[in-house]
């Protein structure tokens, strides 16, 4: 099974989906130095998001959430890929400023109304295409 999908940082990985069950913001809801989801009450608390592929319905706000995905990457414990229920404009800084740096990013795509779950494991291609493995 495969979907094509929007790109909004272009980029290949591969790895075990975790599906966050709720929107969240990486600013205050991942901890930079663990890649742990650290909101409480999100139903994936204590999940790491480092080398999964981590399917968002939505993030949240903050223009911060840019640094903390800029700073997974620079910790060598950035999510393998990101999959969005919908566009967002503020993430994909945090992957472009890396790139700028040298550091590899993850992909960033988008699949509306998709049904990954949790521990399937899945490619993204560098054209887009999200690929069940």
């Amino acid at each position: 099974m495969s979907w094509k999908t929007e790109i909004l940082l272009v980029g290949a990985g591969q790895g075990d989906v975790l599906r966050l069950d709720a929107p969240i913001s990486f600013w205050g809801g991942i901890d930079p130095e663990t890649s742990r989801v650290v909101l409480a009450g999100h139903p994936q608390h204590g999940q790491q998001i480092a080398d999964k592929m981590v399917a968002i319905p939505n993030t949240v706000g903050s223009s911060s959430s840019s640094a903390v995905l800029l700073e997974l990457i620079h910790q060598g414990i950035a999510p393998a890929g990101i999959i969005l229920g919908r566009p967002d404009a503020i993430l994909p800084i945090g992957g472009i400023a890396a790139r700028q740096m040298g550091w590899r990013p993850p992909p960033i795509v988008v699949l509306r109304d998709h049904s990954l779950q949790s521990g399937e494991r899945i490619s993204i291609c560098e054209d887009g295409l999200v690929q069940l493995l």
